[in-house]
């Protein structure tokens, strides 16, 4: 069965993610308050972020930003998007 949790970013209670997906405190923190489609919609623009502002993610700046952008994402309600990112018509 799965783990619901009451997801702070959907506001609604949903499937969660069966461990945390980052380490440390904020990992536990994702793991739960997050939802399984929260952490999908993250992860997606954390793809588009790094590939068109073409981070190095051996670099630990660009892992602070990651880190700062899905916080603010996840946590802070904002959107976040890649710049000059266009979304594929349908």
């Amino acid at each position: 069965m799965s783990r619901m949790v009451q997801c702070i970013k959907l506001k609604k209670e949903a499937e969660g993610l069966d461990y945390p997906p980052y380490p440390g405190e904020i990992g536990t923190r994702i793991w739960q308050s997050i939802s399984r489609e929260a952490w999908q919609q993250w992860v997606d623009i954390q793809t588009r972020l790094v590939n068109e502002n073409r981070l190095n993610l051996a670099d630990a700046r660009a892992r602070k930003y990651l880190k700062e952008q899905m916080e603010q994402f996840l946590f802070e309600d904002r959107d976040v998007e890649a710049q000059g990112f266009v979304p594929p018509s349908a």
